[in-house]
């Protein structure tokens, strides 16, 4: 069975189904349902499509993405070797003319995304799947729903497959860049992403550890571990706070131990981080703006503020600044 490209234009008010068709060998689905929005629907409506004539791999790559050689090829071998999902190292390029807030996000999800990822893979651990880059036999994918409006429904969609025994794999070698976007709109792309992990943090990780135990499957508490990691900046905000708790603890006369462990932690911590910088970002990264982590932390806490508050718990489209 030869390949084929299917672009599906979901709710879309600009040229890019027009675009598309331009390209030979492109087929292009459109999509019209104001009501029911998000990539959940918008992903269900090309399976759907797939259904007549099913390929044996289906390829999930988001459109504002740039996929770099040979990863389609080795994500594409290792869904089929094993039958399990397959994720790519997903990445995203800063703005051309980067603030130190853009250069530390980008390094963050480095962190995430690369780092973390190969580190399960050397521990022979599943991963999560991050949005992009995706490779899944349609022997197992066609019989999952993907009809919601979840803010990380890729991210869910990974623990439910590992829950069902297909475990996603990470392919490093593979690598797929979007891009993060500027001013007003990073701030709506990043509280789409945090809100998202976190609501999947709290109602997911009961359900993910309880299966573990159930099956009796190491790697799904391997799993449960990576998805109770909070996002980079909110842990480190919540060992700030921590740390200020319990030194007003001390200074009140309470025991010192507890401040003590916390600062033994933050120096893991900062130490982790100065050694993930000088592996893989100080080529990109000057030293002076990774000092600049505090004043991020800043940007972020009214991002988790808004958590309890005015939670994005329904994925939305995030506007473009170009």
């Amino acid at each position: 069975m030869s390949d084929r490209l299917i672009v599906i234009a979901d709710n879309c008010t600009d040229d890019t189904a027009e675009l598309a068709r331009s390209v030979k060998g492109v087929t292009v689905i459109e999509r019209e349902n104001t009501d029911l929005r998000g990539k959940g629907y918008a992903v269900d409506f090309g399976l759907r499509y797939l259904k007549s004539h099913p390929p044996n791999i289906v390829l999930m790559i988001d459109g504002d993405c740039i996929v770099e050689p040979k990863t389609i090829e080795k994500i594409t071998r290792l869904a089929w070797k094993y039958d399990r999902p397959v994720q790519a190292t997903y990445l995203m390029d800063i703005p051309a003319s980067p603030t130190p807030k853009d250069v530390i996000s980008g390094f963050a999800l480095i962190i995430k995304n690369s780092v973390r990822q190969k580190g399960l893979a050397k521990l022979l651990l599943p991963c999560l799947l991050t949005g992009s880059g995706m490779a899944f036999s349609w022997n197992m994918i066609h019989k999952v729903s993907f009809a919601n409006s979840k803010t990380v429904d890729d991210m869910q969609l990974g623990l439910d497959l590992a829950i069902a025994g297909y475990s996603p794999l990470h392919c490093h070698f593979g690598k797929v860049r979007g891009r993060l976007m500027e001013n007003q709109f990073a701030t709506s792309q990043r509280s789409r992403w945090e809100h998202g992990h976190i609501e999947t943090i709290l109602t997911e990780t009961p359900r993910l550890l309880k299966a573990a135990v159930k099956q009796r499957r190491f790697d799904l508490f391997g799993l449960t571990l990576e998805l109770c990691i909070p996002p980079l900046s909110l842990l480190i905000t919540f060992w700030f706070i921590s740390i200020v708790g319990t030194l007003c603890g001390v200074i009140l006369g309470l025991s010192s131990i507890p401040l003590v462990i916390l600062i033994i932690e933050g120096i893991f911590i900062f130490l982790s981080l100065f050694a993930a910088w000088i592996k893989f970002g100080r080529s990109d990264i000057p030293l002076k703006t990774m000092l600049s982590l505090l004043f991020y932390l800043f940007w972020k806490i009214p991002l988790y503020w808004a958590f309890p508050f005015k939670r994005q718990s329904r994925w939305t489209k995030t506007e473009r600044d170009i």
